[in-house]
Formats: structure tokens, sequence, C-alpha cells
């Protein structure tokens, strides 16, 4: 038995999403708007079971509900930006549906059981990858560009240039580390409250469950009976069903849930790595030689990173080792032209 709290809590969420669901169908097309209208349809559904467990407990529904702020704006965002743009906001905000924004080209071939589903959730590791290669770059570029400014700023005391690179890649290492800390913790905070709600409610409302991963199902190409057949099968595997239930209802891949500590690590020594590479002919050197070695080691980790990046862009890799070279040297020549300034 619910309190009353949790009663009122749930009223409301399901009220509001059922709200949502509706402004959403509005603003989609027609492929996609029985999705919402049956989502909107089961929120009311289970709004109702809250407002008897709330009139079991002495208190009345309100009579009309009246949506908050929030959703007011969001619902003006998706008018102006569009659902797809919104979506990490929708999920957070327990609406559903949110995998239909993944649909595949026509080509793509639909799980047939689920067993098949392994097969269409794979963790992407170039994703992990890029994210490497660009903790690097901002660790070379932001630490080359310090680097630079003092040497302009103190006609190149190597002393004071080579703390003020420990000093540049410590912190800008640590701000990294703490930020993604941060944010991998928040995200898998908001995960793993949707999919405790999931959980929750897979073990209320099977059947209900079912129904709406079927008009999901629907709506992105699978035939009407096909995608009931399949849903009824997954449901009863409660934890395939609560798997497939994040990803498809709610948009959420479990397999994200990382450990904000790893993520936090990698980021350090993603942006220490980047850093280091300026700072390095500054302890075997000293000078101009130390100046010219660092230009040129930057200049031709710079070209290199930025010939890996078209390996996810598809762009001309000699192109885009030149783009990401010009843009190094206008970050390091800015700030060492400052540094003249204030010398």
């Amino acid at each position: 038995m619910s309190t009353i709290h949790e009663a009122r809590t749930g009223w409301r969420e399901e009220m509001r999403s059922a709200w949502l669901y509706h402004r959403l169908a509005e603003c989609s097309p027609p492929n996609e708007q029985a999705l919402f209208f049956e989502l909107a349809r089961a929120a009311e559904e289970q709004s109702v079971l809250w407002a008897q467990q709330l009139q079991q407990h002495g208190e009345q529904p309100p009579a009309n509900f009246a949506p908050d702020m929030r959703s007011k704006i969001v619902v003006g965002l998706i008018r102006l930006l569009g659902a797809r743009t919104l979506r990490p906001v929708l999920s957070a905000m327990k609406i559903r549906g949110m995998a239909i924004f993944n649909t595949q080209p026509s080509h793509h071939v639909l799980p047939e059981n689920p067993e098949d589903l392994a097969h269409h959730h794979q963790m992407d590791a170039v994703t992990n990858l890029r994210a490497a290669v660009f903790g690097v770059n901002d660790g070379l570029i932001s630490n080359a560009s310090l680097m630079l400014g003092m040497v302009g700023a103190t006609a190149n005391q190597s002393h004071t240039i080579i703390l003020t690179g420990i000093a540049g890649l410590l912190a800008g290492a640590f701000s990294m580390a703490s930020g993604e800390y941060v944010s991998v913790r928040s995200q898998r905070e908001m995960y793993e409250y949707q999919i405790g709600l999931e959980r929750e409610e897979l073990m209320l409302y099977p059947e209900e469950e079912s129904r709406e991963l079927a008009m999901i199902y629907h709506a992105k190409g699978m035939p009407l009976e096909d995608a009931r057949r399949f849903s009824s099968q997954l449901i009863s595997d409660p934890e395939k069903a609560l798997d497939t239930l994040a990803r498809e209802e709610l948009g959420i891949n479990p397999q994200d849930l990382v450990s904000p500590w790893s993520a936090a690590v990698a980021s350090f020594f993603a942006f220490a790595g980047g850093a280091c590479l300026p700072l390095l002919p500054f302890l075997y050197f000293s000078g101009q030689k130390a100046v010219w070695a660092t230009v040129m080691v930057t200049g031709v980790a710079l070209f290199v990173i930025g010939a890996g990046l078209s390996l996810f862009t598809g762009r001309n890799a000699a192109k885009s080792g030149l783009r990401m070279l010009l843009i190094g040297m206008a970050a390091g020549g800015a700030t060492y032209f400052i540094g003249r300034l204030f010398a």
C-alpha cells in the first residue's frame, strides 16, 4: 500500500505525462501520433489507479490537472526546436517512446524475437575513442596556448614557462576530471531513477507495459500483430524486458551507466596526455630552441589529431589535419601576442 505522498506524486506525474503525450502528438507526423495518443491513454489509466489510492486515504484528487511551468516551457521548446532535440529533457520527465527518434532507415531489419536484441544494442567503442581524441586535443591546445602566452609575457624564461605548463596541465586535467565526474554522476542518477520507475511499473502493470512496447515497435515499422507477439514474449522475461523497456520507452541505454570515477580518470589522463606534449621540449631545451621545438611538436600533433578525426567525420584527412593545425596556430598566436602586450 502506497503512502498518500506517493499517491499524490504518482497521480501528478501520470497526469503530466498524459498532457505531454497529447502535446507531442499534436507536434508529430501521423505515423507517430498513434503512439503518443496510446501512451497518453495508458498514463491516464494509471492516473486513475493513483486517484483510487488517494480516495482510499480519504483525499480527492484535483478535478482538473494544471501543467506546471516546466512542462509548459518544454512544450514551447518542442514546438520551436522539435521533440528530437528535447529528447534528453523528455526522458528525464518520464516520457516514453523516445527511442522512436532512433528509427533506423527503412532497410534496417527490426528484431524478430527477443534473442535478437543482443545484436541490436551493443556499446559503440568508436564513441569512446572519439571522446578520448577530443580530450587529448583539448589538453594540447589549451596548454600550448597557455605556455606560448607566457613566452610572450616573460621573455622566454624557461623556469617560469615550465612551471606554467605543469600548472596548466594539472589544473586542466583536474578540471576536466571533476567536470566529467559531475556530468556522468548526474546522468547515472537520472538513468537509475528512470529505470527504477520502469522496474516498478513492470511489476505492477506488465500487460500495460507490453501494450506500450508494441505500439513503439509498430510506430518504428513492425506490423502491429507481430509487435504485439514480440512484446508479449519479451515481457515474460523480466530482466530482458526491463532492459528493452529502458531503451525503447525511455531512450536509455543501461550500458551507459558507466562509473563516474572511471570516466573522471579517463578524462584526466586524456587531457594530461595532450597537455604533456608542448611541455616536453622545455624539459630538454631552453631559449628559442625550446620554443620552436614546442611549436613543431604541437603543430605535428595537431595535424595528426585532425587527420585522425577524419575517421569519424568521413572528411579528407589532409584537409581535416590542416584545419586543426590552423585552429591551434590561431589560438597559440593569439595568446602569445596578448602575452606580449602585458610584458
